[in-house]
């Protein structure tokens, strides 16, 4: 019902607005005895887009939570559980720099998309967080790469500098499992032209994000002095 409503409203705007004496417009005419109308296809797409976002975004909210579920447990297993092989001791040693590499560009792109939506420049703006979002992923599967042939790195250091770490790395651990289904929540408001909620997320997964991106290269920056 809700759709024939907004269906007739745009019908009766348009024969208000005099849609139709445009040659290039089609027209909505009863004069062929037919009584069919014919909007123009920004019209038609209008409607389309409409009738579209009453699909109810739950059952792909859900997914994400259940999908992100499984990639969390997953990493964690690997952190906790998994044993790596002595095999590969010594080998592809610049996983971890290639994995700061990744977070600090990520971290660089999404401070970039931010200032294009403070000057209002939407394409920029989707471009840089689809820029973060793909270094995200690839550091997402380089880190898996990494823990799944060298296992977790234990740090050597002591006293306040342990805790500092520590502190950081539990910061970093604990955001970045609620980070991952709100920034595929927050693409997905996005991608389907929920603009309101996408913003209404984004202000919460873009310091999270951030976050999570920094604080990435910080721990390996802790490791590097300490420990590799």
């Amino acid at each position: 019902m809700a759709i024939e409503k907004i269906r007739v409203g745009i019908i009766g705007a348009s024969m208000r607005n005099g849609w139709g004496r445009d040659a290039h417009t089609p027209a909505l005419s009863a004069a062929n005895g037919t009584g069919s109308t014919c909007l123009s296809m920004d019209t038609c797409d209008l409607i389309v887009s409409m009738e579209q976002a009453q699909i109810s975004p739950r059952p792909v909210i859900g997914a994400i939570v259940v999908a992100s579920s499984l990639a969390v447990s997953f990493l964690l297993w690997l952190l906790y559980v998994h044993h790596a092989s002595a095999d590969f001791t010594g080998r592809w040693m610049f996983l971890p720099a290639l994995n700061a590499l990744l977070n600090g560009l990520c971290a660089i792109t999404l401070c970039v998309g931010l200032y294009f939506i403070k000057h209002h420049d939407r394409e920029a703006h989707r471009t840089s967080m689809l820029l973060a979002f793909v270094f995200s992923s690839a550091f997402l599967i380089s880190y898996v790469l990494n823990h799944a042939l060298h296992g977790d790195t234990i740090f050597p250091g002591h006293g306040p500098v342990r805790t500092l770490y520590l502190t950081i790395l539990a910061s970093h651990v604990i955001l970045s499992i609620f980070a991952l289904p709100m920034v595929l929540t927050t693409f997905f408001f996005s991608l389907t032209g929920r603009f309101a909620m996408h913003r209404r997320i984004a202000r919460l997964t873009f310091p999270i994000w951030l976050y999570v991106s920094i604080t990435g290269v910080v721990v390996f920056v802790f490791l590097k002095v300490y420990a590799y």
